[in-house]
């Protein structure tokens, strides 16, 4: 099929996520053809470096042959076993062992998904039997974060704060609350960082007397907010929900999803920020985006209740630790720790990055630069002392994005901030030409909204 064929059948025949349809069957569709190390490539010919690693998630880059060929092995001793039944495949037994070695603090056990968002549906349904076992089904309530995102089904969705999604399907679900956001450039006035992170860890002990700490089984959030515009949370903010969870007793769920598998420069985003969680949801990096995969892991406090107390677990999915998904985990795995691709993003090129990010908050349009590790946000302001929005937000952001494609670069917008997550694999090299592309796209943005 031709290009305009191609782009007909799409309109005609596939409902894309996350998207106005109606405008997209009208524009055309973007055909991805091919992929190589941080680049890919369009039906038109066009080579685009992909700053945002697919959807934060090709960390090794793309390209790597030595998934498929792990992908064709597998299928070809055994394509698919469940399980269920008492039954098990050799390459899920490795990877829950590998998962075990790599995470943090005593999370040792894991129940897998396929994605993050059944990740997080999984998160629901545990939680609620791990209380409920102990003679404790009152403690049902879970706490999340406004703008938090937790995936798209109703559960992932409820959990999550954002409320574009709640207007869709009568969300949240009932039992779960949301407290503000760690979000200091937008929302922390004229508190410092500091300040302004103690502030806001504490809504979450207002939150748990206001609902009564018998009454709640966990708070979910993410280690930074990644879809809601990277808000990296101040010193203050984790240590203080920390301790708020301890003394409450509330199971504490940290989602890495982003944030596993190298993204902040360590393992996780829990070893980053000093978080202690009881369950980590974790996907997209597991396999840096190759085929699909999530999982839950939980700590041996939650494990052994659940494996003693709980009887028989009446959850799980057709494709739970489906052997071919978890082999090219595994290869996935050696690759990152033979190629020490975390311990360069935390040595040397994640330094280097954003040594050179921070450097785009000189340009007129950008009232913030922050990053951690290989994620980061640049925040577009119509007067960078003021710490203000553009009106109509969201308008900029796309011009934004849109410019940058044009300039062969794919960043995400999130209203007007513009989202960095690159493949974990890039070079000093390939940085400056993200760098230099990113600062051209600014030029371009700001003579467009000088001409109207």
């Amino acid at each position: 099929m031709n290009l305009e064929a191609l782009r007909a059948s799409d309109a005609a025949h596939h409902l894309h996520p996350f998207s106005d349809n109606k405008a997209l069957g009208e524009k055309g569709t973007r055909i991805l053809t091919r992929g190589e190390g941080v680049y890919v490539w369009d039906q038109d010919g066009n080579r685009l470096l992909d700053a945002f690693a697919g959807l934060w998630c090709v960390n090794i880059g793309y390209g790597r042959r030595e998934l498929g060929e792990a992908a064709r092995r597998q299928m070809d001793e055994l394509a698919y076993y469940n399980s269920f039944f008492g039954c098990t495949t050799e390459p899920a037994v490795k990877l829950s062992a590998k998962l075990a070695e790599l995470a943090p603090g005593d999370l040792d056990t894991v129940f897998f998904t396929n994605s993050g968002s059944e990740a997080n549906d999984t998160i629901l349904r545990l939680v609620r039997h791990f209380w409920a076992v102990q003679g404790r089904p009152e403690k049902f309530h879970f706490i999340g974060r406004h703008n938090g995102y937790h995936g798209s089904t109703v559960a992932g969705a409820s959990l999550g704060g954002m409320a574009g999604m709640h207007k869709q399907g009568g969300l949240p679900i009932p039992g779960i609350h949301h407290i503000n956001q760690p979000y200091w450039f937008g929302e922390g006035g004229e508190m410092s960082p500091e300040e302004f992170g103690l502030a806001r860890a504490r809504e979450l002990e207002a939150k748990i007397l206001e609902l009564g700490p018998e009454r709640v089984a966990a708070f979910i959030a993410e280690p930074l907010q990644g879809a809601a515009g990277v808000f990296i949370p101040p010193s203050t903010y984790w240590p203080e929900i920390n301790r708020i969870c301890r003394q409450y007793d509330v199971l504490l769920v940290a989602d890495e999803v982003i944030c596993g598998f190298g993204r902040t420069g360590q393992w996780f985003g829990s070893q980053t920020f000093g978080i202690e969680p009881d369950l980590m949801p974790i996907a997209k990096g597991l396999t840096s985006g190759y085929i699909p995969l999530g999982g839950v892991l939980m700590n041996q406090r939650v494990a052994g209740v659940l494996r003693e107390q709980g009887g028989e677990l009446a959850h799980g999915y057709t494709y739970s630790g489906h052997p071919v998904c978890c082999a090219v985990a595994l290869e996935n795995l050696r690759i990152l720790q033979e190629e020490r691709i975390v311990e360069r993003c935390r040595e040397d090129t994640g330094p280097y990055l954003a040594q050179r990010w921070t450097q785009l908050a000189e340009h007129p349009l950008v009232g913030e630069a922050r990053i951690c590790g290989m994620v980061g946000a640049l925040e577009l302001v119509p007067n960078k002392p003021s710490r203000t929005f553009f009106e109509d937000r969201g308008r900029v952001g796309g011009l934004c994005r849109d410019i940058a494609l044009s300039n062969g670069l794919i960043l995400r917008a999130t209203w007007d901030a513009m989202l960095l997550s690159p493949p974990l694999v890039i070079s000093r090299g390939e940085i400056d030409e993200l760098i230099e592309k990113t600062w051209r796209t600014l030029d371009q943005t700001a003579a467009a909204l000088r001409q109207g």
